[in-house]
């Protein structure tokens, strides 16, 4: 057996070569960029770079993810005899101790989970407190929240759901020990490893998280962000994730470390929170059913359903775009045509207009037509599409799937964040699509140390600010996502798994980080891979655009003028940003296993 318990390794011992060669591959990362960037609201985290990534292909099986250091330790994982849901917990373990920004155990995540016969939704979601309500983000003249002011601190931490999703799943589908999937992130939180060049952009480019005493001392000793290449240790997480190998994850969701959590949150100095040690002690995940949709005849791609507004959104994108005259030139010099950069757009603005109305937490909302497969109905789909004209609507609202309005309005449009992807397909032919978060880059700013009293910590989530902050219009009628006790708060987590429609052959696993970006960067992927036939990294590699609220946002310097200007002469508002998506994906095609990885993040593909 390649692992033993962690508890009886010693804590000097070498981390695994493959561990070491991804340390080696991402210090050798290109320099990173000015520490004067700023964060947009429209970013859920700082661009850092572009790097070329040359694309990969396997004979078996692998392991695509957002740091070299977690991807290493799945493949440890699946040589060691583990499946493809044991490699991503040990990858996910990682990705908080290395890119603690994006994802960790403060927060939650989306997993989809194949084994060759059966799909599984587990849905780790953080819910709200029971001590919240809708008023959550008013102040006290009934006004919302500076977005900031409302993250930064207690108020917005969610009930973190991962460690016991994946501790379910594990129960579910896994093969290898528990606590042995644990030992590459303790060696990496107890050795240290070098400072990505990723992370010390986002850490020189955040106002917020030096604020935090314990966070300081960790990411900004002596005052200055930790730099590229510095060695960063986190004693604290080690021995956190320690218990919780031993003891499972009652030690996270009960005694010290779930005392310390609440502590921090409820004794913020300017913005306590309401989460309580009961709202730990209760908390529990969901095996939900995926979502599949027959997309072009020939494809069968399954995703998430609500609280995710995702795959819904996506899917109805894609739909839309099916419903239309197919393009001769969808794509011009590997670059997205001017004609379909306006279909997307409108499409895209009219199920973003279904989104804001109609998805929240199933448990708290109906969905229109009592089933939320009406978003995705051909005859409602093609209904929708004949609204798409040679030019921008002036103005989008949400459609009536079954014909019957239901007594609720639209969510104001408001910044959404975060996020890490993973995606693994073992020698078996088992496949994960895992996208997991802690919102907003670096969270709410909060580090705990779990009590141990050690130097470090877990950073924790932000989750609530995706709800709705207005919670109701003049009339009183209130929005589907708005706050409430339990509830679990809208989502833009869009994990993906494709399948051959008549075969049932799996084809494609698939994700993306980027907030309500997430939704766009993954139906561009789609697109690619199954419409028009893009190797993964090829499809990966294509310039981003997204429309989430009217305004197309096209990735800077990656378009001519000429496309600004005939979009603009459609009547669409352009602008250009940085959009740093994360994107992973694998894909059998001809026998192999091809992946890609996003050249706008750190992300690499390894396998066998």
């Amino acid at each position: 057996m390649l692992f033993t318990s962690p508890l009886a390794r010693p804590a000097a011992r070498h981390i695994s070569r493959a561990l070491l060669a991804a340390s080696l591959l991402l210090s050798a990362c290109s320099t990173p960029p000015s520490p004067t960037l700023e964060l947009r609201p429209l970013q859920p985290e700082s661009a850092s770079g572009y790097q070329p990534k040359p694309g990969w292909t396997f004979e078996r099986q692998a392991v695509a993810a957002a740091n070299p250091l977690a991807a290493a330790a799945g493949l440890e994982m699946l040589r060691a005899g583990g499946n493809a849901l044991d490699a991503a917990i040990a990858v996910q373990l990682v990705l908080g101790v290395v890119e603690p920004q994006s994802s960790g155990i403060g927060g939650g995540a989306f997993l989809l989970h194949w084994d060759g016969q059966r799909l599984d939704a587990w849905d780790g979601r953080e819910t709200a407190p029971q001590a919240a309500d809708e008023r959550l983000f008013l102040d006290e003249q009934g006004q919302p929240l500076p977005f900031m002011q409302a993250l930064v601190g207690g108020r917005a931490v969610g009930t973190p759901g991962l460690l016991k999703m994946l501790e379910q799943a594990h129960r579910a589908h896994g093969r290898l020990p528990w606590s042995a999937l644990f030992v590459p992130a303790i060696e990496l939180a107890e050795q240290g490893f070098a400072v990505s060049p990723r992370l010390h952009a986002l850490l020189a480019a955040d106002n917020h998280l030096p604020q935090d005493p314990a966070a300081a001392r960790l990411f900004y000793p002596e005052g200055q962000p930790l730099a590229t290449g510095a060695r960063l240790r986190n004693p604290a997480l080690a021995e956190i994730l320690r218990r919780v190998a031993a003891q499972g994850s009652a030690a996270f969701y009960q005694g010290q470390v779930a005392d310390a959590l609440v502590a921090r949150v409820q004794g913020h100095a300017g913005n306590p929170g309401r989460l309580g040690s009961q709202d730990l002690a209760r908390y529990q995940p969901l095996r939900r059913e995926a979502l599949c949709q027959l997309w072009l005849s020939r494809y069968r791609v399954c995703g998430f359903p609500p609280p995710s507004s995702g795959h819904l959104t996506l899917m109805q994108i894609l739909g839309l775009l099916a419903e239309l005259p197919a393009l001769e030139q969808p794509l011009v010099q590997h670059r997205p045509s001017d004609e379909f950069l306006h279909r997307y757009s409108e499409a895209s603005r009219l199920a973003f207009a279904d989104r804001a109305q109609y998805i929240a937490d199933p448990a708290f909302v109906r969905p229109p037509a009592r089933d939320w497969r009406s978003l995705l109905a051909a005859d409602y789909l093609r209904q929708r599409a004949a609204l798409i004209g040679a030019t921008a609507r002036t103005e989008v609202t949400h459609g009536l799937p079954g014909g019957q309005p239901l007594a609720q309005v639209p969510q104001a449009e408001q910044p959404e964040f975060g996020t890490s992807h993973i995606s693994i397909i073992d020698r078996d032919g088992r496949a994960v699509a895992m996208t997991s978060s802690i919102e907003a880059a670096f969270g709410a700013r909060l580090l705990s140390d779990g009590g141990t009293g050690l130097p470090g910590g877990f950073l924790l989530n932000n989750q609530l600010t995706d709800f709705a902050f207005v919670p109701r219009d003049a009339r009183g009628y209130g929005v589907a996502n708005r706050v409430e006790p339990g509830k679990r708060p809208r989502s833009s987590m869009s994990p993906a798994l494709v399948f051959e429609a008549n075969s049932g052959t799996l084809l494609a696993s698939l994700g993306s980080p980027g907030g309500a970006g997430i939704i766009h960067f993954t139906a561009k992927t789609l697109l690619g891979l199954q419409d028009w036939q893009l190797s993964p990294q090829r499809a990966i590699d294509l310039p981003n655009f997204i429309n989430t609220s009217g305004a197309l946002v096209l990735e800077r310097g990656r378009f001519p003028e000429a496309t600004l200007e005939a979009l603009r002469g459609r009547g669409h508002t352009v602008s250009e940003e940085d959009l740093p998506s994360g994107i992973q994906a694998l894909q059998r095609r001809a026998g192999k296993l091809q992946g890609g990885a996003d050249p706008r993040r750190e992300g690499v593909v390894v396998g066998d």
